[in-house]
């Protein structure tokens, strides 16, 4: 029987048998001490129950189940208690109680992150955002009515305002129908919110062309753990006055306040989007591919992802995907994912053809296929998305979210398997965001082993250090990351970040053991 039936076969049985398997308290694998919180008592059930009604208020223990496991299932809190607001005013009355009464709290968007920070620890009470979920406000770009647009309005147009609670996807859609998109595309767009995708600082897909949520987000609204409400809604492209508030809560992972509305900019749909899948037989070649289309799509190149043979083979096998591919070899070492956005078809589609035929002519790809074709798109950047979602059904897995120099790019993966010689592992593979040297590590075995995360942990975030790397590119830090910080910051700017926590949320209530843990905090 052949590795890649054995495969299939494994992820039939494993599909079934880890699919209602929870993981171990995290308290309990991580071996996490309780802070100074509250329990929750019926008095405060009470005032929950009377600020949001019954509806809105979960407290019974299987219902909350959902709330306390990650999407990876990797962690596992214990909370009793989850509220769902529908409006700031109500967020700022839940955080204020909260604060007085020392009550600590989870703020969860999506819960599709995946280093354990949108889940609680303990007992936290679990503020879930779904249902802020209203567009606020899209000013539009309209070629057709600039003639008889006042300055101001000029100036608000392009960007969307919404609540916190928006589901990216329905953001995008919504978009798509006034010639408009989200400057930000994941795999988890179907269920991801904005609120957890800015408090993230989340990357994505299409980082290279439209760049991180720092650059996008025009303003936002706020609330701090004493339910004051913070309101940086500001809309103007350009607005160079004092301090940029904004940025301490994007990307602070819910752990200095809780974003309740968003004002992004976005940029303009394209009029032409071409994607081509490439077929490589090693790294050196990804990286000559890489080069030739920096310099021969420079302002159209919108994404340069790889996938080495090993990650794009859970699409085949786990979904019985196909390979647009035409070579009649048994797959190739390497894939890369390539597209490009513009505004004229012909000149686009003409340059990325001229690039897959230099790429061939000099012996970079072995084989490719490019298209315009809606569904055919759709189908590749499937092969792509799906892979994160697909490993999860081979058990557990270590994910491991890097940025490292790109000259360093695949070695990670070389030196995880020199390490790693064990029969217990399914497989070791990595993709990612070649354009911006954020590369996903994937580790998956049948069930959590401690001595497995100990080889693993914390050898591959030394190595991510030596080499001046991040430990965490775009996924945050989360619970899973907290005591490997320091091999990403520097002892000056965790000072700092101490400090601020302290500052904006002296009990600790928000988001505890998370990014900063263990924090200082008085009894």
């Amino acid at each position: 029987m052949s590795p890649r039936i054995l495969l299939r076969t494994f992820q039939r049985i494993s599909g079934l048998r880890f699919s209602s398997t929870k993981p171990a308290f995290t308290s309990d694998r991580y071996k996490v001490k309780r802070g100074p919180y509250a329990r929750i008592s019926n008095d405060h059930v009470a005032f929950f129950n009377e600020l949001l009604g019954r509806n809105r208020v979960i407290a019974d223990a299987e219902e909350c189940e959902g709330y306390n496991i990650d999407y990876a299932k990797i962690v596992r809190g214990q909370s009793t208690l989850v509220l769902k607001p529908k409006t700031t005013e109500e967020v700022s009355t839940i955080l204020k109680f909260c604060n007085e009464n020392r009550l600590a709290v989870c703020p969860q968007s999506g819960n599709t992150g995946l280093v354990g920070g949108s889940v609680p620890v303990f007992d936290e009470i679990v503020i879930s955002m779904k249902f802020m979920n209203k567009i606020i406000e899209t000013n539009e770009l309209a070629e057709t009515n600039l003639g008889v647009l006042s300055s101001d309005e000029f100036f608000a147009l392009g960007v969307l305002t919404c609540e916190a609670g928006c589901v990216l996807e329905d953001l995008d859609n919504h978009l798509g129908t006034v010639g408009l998109m989200m400057p930000i595309d994941l795999g988890a767009k179907g269920s991801c919110l904005i609120g957890g995708c800015v408090s993230t600082n989340a990357g994505g897909l299409r980082l290279l062309r439209y760049g991180n949520l720092h650059g996008n987000v025009l303003g936002l609204e706020a609330v701090k753990a004493n339910g004051e409400v913070i309101d940086c809604l500001n809309t103007l492209k350009k607005n160079n006055t004092g301090y940029h508030l904004k940025h301490l809560f994007i990307g602070s992972e819910g752990t200095l306040g809780i974003v309740t509305k968003v004002a992004i900019q976005c940029p303009p749909l394209p009029k032409a989007v071409n994607v081509a899948l490439l077929g490589l037989n090693s790294f050196e070649k990804v990286l000559k591919a890489f080069r030739l289309a920096k310099r021969e799509l420079a302002e159209i190149l919108s994404s340069f992802e790889m996938m080495d043979r090993r990650s794009i083979d859970i699409s085949f096998t786990t979904f019985g995907m196909k390979s647009p591919l035409t070579s009649k070899t048994d797959g190739h070492d390497f894939y890369v994912l390539l597209e490009t956005s513009g505004s004229n078809v012909n000149h686009d589609e003409e340059k990325l053809g001229s690039f897959v035929e230099k790429a061939l002519a000099d012996d970079i790809i072995e084989d490719g296929t490019l298209t315009s074709d809606p569904t055919k798109v759709k189908h590749i950047w499937a092969l792509r998305e799906r892979i994160s979602e697909g490993v999860l059904r081979e058990g557990y897995v270590f994910k491991y979210d890097i940025s490292i120099p790109i000259l360093s790019y695949y070695k990670v993966i070389e030196m995880i398997e020199e390490r790693l010689r064990d029969p217990r592992v399914i497989r070791i593979s990595g993709y990612g965001h070649l354009g911006d040297g954020n590369i996903h590590v994937q580790v998956s075995i049948p069930s959590y082993e401690p001595d497995i995360a100990s080889q693993l942990e914390p050898f591959i975030f030394e190595y991510v250090s030596k080499l001046r790397g991040s430990v965490s590119a775009e996924h945050g830090i989360g619970f899973v990351k907290t005591k490997y910080l320091h091999m990403s910051r520097t002892s000056s700017e965790i000072k700092l970040m101490h400090e601020v926590k302290k500052m904006m949320d002296p009990n600790g209530i928000l988001n505890p053991y998370k990014v900063l843990y263990p924090l200082e905090i008085s009894a």
